[in-house]
């Protein structure tokens, strides 16, 4: 089997990676960590807009279903056979048990069937490579703004798998804050891009809503935020939901810019990148890179398509693993509560 530690990891290696932590079925083929050779996603977000969120046996019996169509869809546009790929790479945290599990059993069986490399990847850790697969100049260190439904932190990123957390949210993560605050004005489901769409109508200086921690350190809060827009609504219930939504999303924002630039000042950062679900934000970005050009920052802005879940960011962190660590047993498995590890010097470790 050819799954020894000191296989030859170069610009030619292929990797098929899947991805299945939450709600979307993708697999992609990525050669040499950055060359993207096919990226294919099969939404479910029509199957969950019904329960207003994802639902976790769903979610599964979702991917089980799309997953082998969207593998043979990966590979025939990316315009190879199947032994042409080198390693299979899959997500196995954090997410949902049950669809992370779906989509490590596939990649198992491909390696062994293959007889390729299997390799697991920390999903938080792909979203960091989000932006280089747009940008593969990009030069180290860096500050990744990673925003996504789950997860709002700032991650210095000092070079290929040495990083170090320098804020998180205490409470809800910037994305979660517009699933709620999306729920309750009832403008539908995934929240970020109805907020996104309502904002383009209001007023985003019609309400004055707090910028919580907004000059205190690099650490973040938004579940203050989501309860002065109820408590707004509730004591003006004639207000405008585009105006609502518009200065929602302003307050929102105006911290995650603020502080993304701080963190990227401290650490004498080359530039700044957004990653996750909440950077395909029209406002996020565009006031990143205005405030970034400001301040003299070069700020990475990866496609929208890079932003949400997809497997292209999944074989990326993938082939730089297998670089440095090696192939993973086929004996790990999930973990759903996987986190971006520090060790006690301050460089990530996996």
């Amino acid at each position: 089997m050819s799954m020894n530690r000191t296989m030859s990891v170069d610009e030619s290696t292929v990797v098929l990676a899947l991805e299945t932590s939450c709600d979307e079925t993708a697999a992609a083929v990525v050669m040499g960590g950055n060359d993207v050779l096919s990226s294919v996603v099969s939404s479910q977000v029509d199957i969950h807009a019904k329960f207003g969120g994802v639902v976790p046996e769903v979610a599964s019996r979702a991917h089980l279903q799309n997953l082998l169509p969207v593998v043979s869809s990966a590979i025939e546009e990316a315009g190879i056979q199947p032994e042409r790929v080198n390693a299979v790479a899959a997500t196995v945290g954090p997410g949902l048990i049950g669809a992370l599990l779906v989509g490590v059993s596939a990649a198992k069986a491909l390696s062994l069937a293959w007889q390729k490399p299997f390799i697991g990847v920390n999903h938080m850790e792909a979203h960091l490579y989000a932006g280089l697969l747009d940008d593969p100049t990009l030069e180290f260190p860096l500050v990744v703004l990673l925003v996504s439904g789950g997860h709002t932190m700032l991650v210095d990123m000092q070079d290929h798998g040495r990083y170090r957390v320098l804020g998180h949210t205490i409470d809800d993560a910037a994305g979660e804050a517009f699933d709620k605050v999306a729920r309750y004005l009832d403008l539908g489901y995934p929240g970020g891009p109805a907020i996104d769409a309502a904002s383009t109508r209001g007023d985003a200086e019609a309400i004055d809503f707090p910028r919580a921690m907004l000059h205190d350190g690099l650490n973040f809060s938004f579940s203050g935020l989501k309860t002065a827009v109820i408590n707004h609504v509730k004591k003006n219930p004639d207000v405008s939901n585009d105006d609502v939504a518009a200065s929602f999303q302003a307050a929102v924002v105006e911290v995650l810019v603020a502080k993304a630039v701080r963190a990227a000042q401290q650490t004498n950062a080359t530039g700044v990148v957004l990653g996750g679900g909440v950077a395909a934000n029209s406002r996020l970005r565009e006031q990143m890179s205005k405030v970034g050009a400001e301040k003299g920052l070069r700020v990475a802005l990866p496609s929208r398509e890079m932003c949400t879940d997809n497997a292209a960011m999944i074989a990326a962190a993938g082939w730089h693993r297998l670089r440095s660590d090696g192939p993973t047993p086929l004996t790990a498995g999930a973990h759903p509560n996987l986190r971006l590890p520090i060790d006690t010097s301050g460089v990530s470790s996996r």
